[in-house]
C-alpha cells in the first residue's frame, strides 16, 4: 500500500527527543518522512543536529499529505517565528487531514485558535493558559489526546505521542499497538513477543 507522506515540521531550536518513535515507526511501516521548514534554509535542532529542509512550508499541500507533525521548540515561546506552522496546521485540519503536536507545538496551535473547541493536553494547563486562548476548558490531564484529526502530548509523552498517531493513522491492529506502547513505555519485556509474532 503506497501512503502519502508524512511532513515533519523542523526549525531553530526543534526538541529532537520528541517525535523519534513517531517518525521511525511511521517510515517501518511504509511511511516517508519529508522535513518541511519555512524555506530549504537549514535548521538546527535544540542537540545540535543540522537539519536540512526536504521542503518549504509554502509548498506543502494537505491534499498530498498523511499528517503534519509539529515539535516543541524554544522559538513556539519566545517569538512569532513559528506562527506559519500553526497556520498551516489551520490549513490541514480545515482539509481532515491529521496534525499532531507535542509540547510547544501546542501552545502554537493554542494561539492559532485551535484547541478553542478541541479536546487536548500539553505539558500542564497553566503553560496552554499563558497563551490567553479559549479552550481552557477542553484541557485533559492526560499523556495524549486525540480528538478527531488532531493528537496533542506533552513533551515528557513522546512514545503516547507515537502510539495515539499509529492509531490514528491505522498503522497497527490494537493488539500490536498494545504491546508496541508497552514495550517502550513500561519496559515491559513480555510485549516483545507479541511484535515478534506479528512481525514487528
Amino acid at each position: 500500500m503506497t501512503h502519502k507522506p508524512v511532513y515533519l515540521a523542523v526549525y531553530d531550536t526543534l526538541a529532537d527527543w520528541e517525535t523519534g518513535h513517531t517518525t521511525a515507526y511511521l517510515a517501518r511501516a511504509g511511511y516517508e518522512i519529508r522535513t518541511v521548514g519555512a524555506s530549504l534554509a537549514p535548521v538546527k535542532s535544540v542537540g545540535g543536529l543540522r537539519i536540512q529542509p526536504d521542503a518549504a512550508l509554502d509548498d506543502v499541500r494537505p491534499e498530498d499529505s498523511a499528517l503534519l507533525i509539529l515539535p516543541g521548540a524554544d522559538l513556539w515561546d519566545t517569538s512569532d517565528e513559528l506562527a506559519p506552522f500553526a497556520r498551516k496546521a489551520r490549513e490541514f485540519l480545515d482539509a481532515d487531514v491529521p496534525v499532531a503536536a507535542i509540547c510547544g507545538g501546542t501552545a502554537g496551535l493554542a494561539r492559532e485558535g485551535l484547541l478553542d473547541d478541541r479536546a487536548h493536553t500539553s505539558a500542564v494547563s497553566f503553560y496552554l493558559a499563558a497563551t490567553g486562548y479559549k479552550g481552557g476548558e477542553r484541557y485533559v490531564d492526560a499523556d495524549a489526546v486525540t480528538d478527531g484529526k488532531l493528537i496533542t502530548a506533552g513533551p515528557t509523552e513522546p512514545v503516547a505521542f507515537a502510539r495515539e498517531v499509529f492509531g490514528l493513522l491505522g498503522v497497527y491492529e490494537a493488539e500490536v499497538l498494545d504491546a508496541w506502547y508497552r514495550l517502550f513505555h513500561d519496559s515491559d519485556a513480555e510485549a516483545y513477543a507479541v511484535l515478534e509474532a506479528a512481525g514487528q
